[in-house]
């Protein structure tokens, strides 16, 4: 098991290294908050934790880990699941909000995060479907922060080629 992510972001390079991390994680938008007195944007993500998966699963189980130490196997010793972990995200220095192909008002519809864009006016958050928030910003920070314990998935989420 690896460690919990803590990361900050101040400029585009930075926030690429954040979007590969928080790529295919999902997010409910009942859990994301724009609070305009304070500059900031927040959600909490349930992102899948790429750091700890393995690039080519045996051919026989392409939903699992090999790891010989795990004890919670299928009765061969060597399987292990995937993980998951909730995680916090907190943008600020955000002076606006802006979303495309979202429904604020489906609280519990949930998106899949893509991307992390930095641009020249702030940051923009692509979903899958061709939905988008555009955090409006002339200087911007993100930090990133692993939430409680991770907990074991069979899923890992694949992209179809083009």
């Amino acid at each position: 098991m690896s460690a919990p992510m803590k990361l900050r972001a101040e400029d585009r390079e930075d926030l690429q290294v954040i979007s590969g991390i928080l790529q295919d994680a999902i997010v409910p938008i009942g859990e994301m908050c724009f609070l305009p007195e304070d500059h900031r944007f927040v959600m909490v993500a349930n992102r899948f934790k790429w750091e700890s998966a393995v690039e080519d699963p045996p051919p026989d189980r392409p939903d699992a880990l090999v790891d010989a130490s795990y004890d919670g196997d299928d009765g061969d010793g060597i399987t292990v699941p995937f993980e998951r972990t909730n995680c916090g995200i907190c943008f600020d220095g955000v002076t606006a909000v802006k979303t495309k192909g979202i429904d604020l008002h489906e609280r519990r519809q949930m998106l899949a995060l893509l991307a992390l864009e930095g641009m020249d006016s702030g940051v923009a958050l692509h979903f899958s479907g061709g939905a988008c928030i555009k955090l409006e910003a002339d200087g911007w920070i993100c930090r990133l922060q692993d939430i409680g314990e991770p907990w074991p998935t069979t899923r890992r989420p694949a992209h179809p080629v083009d």
